[in-house]
């Protein structure tokens, strides 16, 4: 019978131990952890200030990807597949914008030089010489 209160003890106390780590390993943590007030009034005043002017930026880009990724959701293809057609589209949307840009740059040009009287084959036979 000894035996059995030997053991009763040892699992009461192993659940009181293992109780005391599970409860109190986060209590503790959260106890000492700072807050975020806490953390921003130990930055120096120049952090501090550049903090306070770069938090509009910060909460307008986290809401813009917020808003892309409940579009991306309402797809069928997992998100990370919209999101990289997304990107891809992009990328080919600003390559024919910056396209369409040199063509303009390229017919303004143009433009001059026959408003003052040069030509492309003077141009050519100028840098033949």
């Amino acid at each position: 019978m000894a035996a059995k209160s030997g053991r009763l003890g040892t699992w009461l106390k192993m659940l009181a131990v293992g109780g005391g780590v599970c409860v109190g390993g986060p209590a503790f943590v959260m106890w000492i952890q700072p807050t975020d007030e806490e953390l921003f009034q130990r930055y120096n005043p120049e952090l501090q200030k550049r903090s306070l002017e770069r938090r509009y930026e910060r909460q307008k880009e986290f809401d813009d990807f917020v808003t892309q990724l409940k579009e991306y959701s309402k797809s069928e293809k997992p998100i990370w597949t919209v999101q990289e057609e997304a990107i891809r589209k992009h990328k080919q949307e600003s390559l024919r914008q910056d396209f369409q840009n040199a063509e303009e740059a390229k017919a303004r040009q143009e433009a001059m030089r026959r408003e003052t009287g040069l030509s492309e084959s003077a141009g050519e036979q100028g840098s033949r010489s």
